[in-house]
């Protein structure tokens, strides 16, 4: 098991805190990747929205694609995965952007290995009106990242490449230099044609927290799509979750309930109303999934270290081989993970090895 962390691209990662510490500037994430990345982080995850979703619209929030070149420069072994979203890219300049920065990544020490891709499909239709993305029919939107996916694949392995489809078209494209090695993509989606979608055309895949019984169950299920479609498993499973470490499992549970009390001035308030109207969820359920989001808190990784470090061999034994962190404020959080729970889950590790 890898332990990674999100990115805070939005200034922090929690519906109810408005000032969580962490900063939307490159100042605080230059100094989150440089400590993370002496801690033995494996990878960040850099999410694309050009919108706050989580302190609202109006607030500030970064760049995915410079973050992660610049993240990328001030690291020596920290991956960076970054996320694409299909319908604000054109293909060919993706893969060309892809190989530049996979290259600063192997300048920096560590080869082709510490550029990914984390190809969605997208979900924000405001977002795509602003910003002039293309946002169709969801199950379109899977056929136009397996489109997209297929492009940047040939533009990183043939010379010259052609494409007519439905979404994109390039002819006689030359790229070079290419990337030493493609990068690989993970993608995550929850629905049949996601699903569909990204075994063919991902070699790693996102997951949503959940329970352990739950990430059990779609690990099995999406190997099972890929053997069928592609002939072999997935390379990865990534898993996001909400991460909290205190002394004693009591402090644990009282910074869940400080994070997880509802503030009707938030921002985000009238979504998290128009989310209650339309679903079937209990009350407390419900607040997890506002006050956090990507189902973080699901998983239940609070309390101490040794708990938290169980709680995330039992996911590994699910199949899970990436951790996704987010924690809040990031930089003192990941601190406490990198040094109490991270030596923990690497001798649990070294020890079933050498078993």
């Amino acid at each position: 098991m890898k332990l990674g962390y999100w990115t805070p691209v939005y200034g922090g990662f929690l519906r109810n805190v408005g000032d969580e510490s962490m900063p939307a500037t490159w100042s605080y994430v230059r100094e989150l990747s440089i400590t993370a990345d002496r801690l033995g982080f494996h990878t960040t995850l850099v999410p694309e929205l050009y919108l706050n979703d989580r302190k609202g619209i109006e607030a500030p929030s970064l760049e995915a694609w410079s973050l992660s070149t610049a993240i990328l420069a001030v690291t020596e072994r920290l991956r960076v995965m970054t996320a694409v979203r299909p319908g604000f890219h054109l293909p060919a300049v993706t893969a060309k952007e892809s190989a530049t920065i996979a290259d600063i990544g192997w300048t920096s020490g560590s080869g082709d290995e510490r550029f990914a891709l984390n190809v969605v499909a997208a979900w924000w239709e405001e977002e795509a009106k602003q910003y002039g993305g293309r946002f169709t029919t969801h199950d379109a939107r899977y056929d136009q990242a397996s489109e997209f996916v297929r492009i940047l694949r040939g533009l990183w392995t043939e010379t010259p490449y052609d494409h007519r489809g439905e979404y994109f078209s390039v002819e006689n494209t030359i790229l070079s230099p290419k990337p030493r090695t493609s990068p690989p993509i993970f993608a995550g989606g929850e629905s049949e044609q996601g699903r569909e979608s990204i075994a063919g055309f991902a070699d790693s895949y996102a997951l949503h927290g959940g329970t352990v019984d739950e990430i059990r169950t779609k690990v099995a299920d999406m190997n099972a799509r890929r053997e069928r479609v592609v002939g072999q498993p997935f390379e990865e499973f990534a898993m996001s979750a909400y991460v909290i470490v205190r002394d004693t499992e009591e402090e644990a549970q009282r910074e869940l309930e400080r994070i997880t009390t509802l503030d009707p001035a938030s921002p985000g308030y009238a979504s998290f109303e128009e989310f209650l109207r339309h679903s079937q969820l209990d009350f407390e359920l419900s607040r997890r999934e506002y006050s956090v989001g990507t189902r973080g808190l699901r998983p239940n990784l609070v309390g101490t270290a040794e708990q938290v470090a169980a709680g995330i061999r039992a996911f590994e034994e699910a199949g899970v081989t990436l951790l996704l962190i987010q924690s809040s404020p990031a930089i003192e959080e990941l601190t406490r993970i990198g040094e109490q729970v991270l030596p923990l889950v690497s001798l649990a590790t070294v020890g079933g090895a050498q078993s």
